[in-house]
């Protein structure tokens, strides 16, 4: 029995303003990646390419398995961030594995109004896979059921760990670009011994 799973998510996220602007840092997605993953499980494979091994699932406290997917990260116009993936693979399960399809796409990016900016985002999940026979007498909507809330837990995940981690990494970049900058203007003054 064929079954396909959705789940979509919205992020908002208020920044506060700082000496370079958030829109510079978003021209680095590499740097949105690292703050939806753990550094452990992601894999940068080329300049826009990650594999992300995603927390191992437990489906219907039967099936346990861990989603390793490749995914495109770049940069837009108005410094938009997008994601896709273009391929996966499941560890823990050959049967699932062949008979498995993952699409996940998002988009990030920078909404200036009175001045604040407001991180906006969409990201939208969708599985398909031919369940094993054990599955076979299970309401098709029971297990739609199921699927949709696993994928809207994990979707759920990263969102809260994009809205923390992405502002503490966007301060802690910003710091360390202003401080070079501030470090050069000093020895560009005089010393004139006062």
């Amino acid at each position: 029995m064929y079954v396909s799973f959705n789940a979509s998510e919205s992020v908002q996220i208020s920044v506060e303003n700082q000496a370079t602007p958030i829109q510079h840092y978003l021209r680095q997605p590499q740097r949105l990646v690292q703050a939806i993953a753990d550094p452990q499980l992601i894999k940068q494979m080329s300049d826009d390419l990650y594999e992300l091994k995603m927390r191992p699932i437990n489906f219907m406290e039967i099936y346990h398995f861990q989603p390793i997917v490749q995914l495109k990260v770049w940069s837009g116009s108005k410094s938009s961030v997008y994601l896709k993936s273009v391929g996966c693979q499941i560890k823990g399960i050959d049967y699932i594995n062949d008979r498995f399809s993952l699409k996940l796409k998002g988009v990030l990016y920078p909404h200036e109004h009175n001045g604040q900016t407001t991180l906006e985002g969409q990201a939208d999940l969708e599985v398909g896979v031919e369940l094993p026979t054990a599955l076979m007498f299970t309401p098709k909507t029971f297990l739609e059921k199921a699927g949709n809330k696993l994928l809207k837990g994990v979707l759920g995940k990263i969102k809260q760990k994009l809205m923390t981690q992405l502002v503490q990494d966007y301060l802690r970049w910003t710091s360390q670009e202003v401080q070079p900058k501030a470090e050069s203007a000093s020895k560009l003054t005089p010393d004139l011994g006062f």
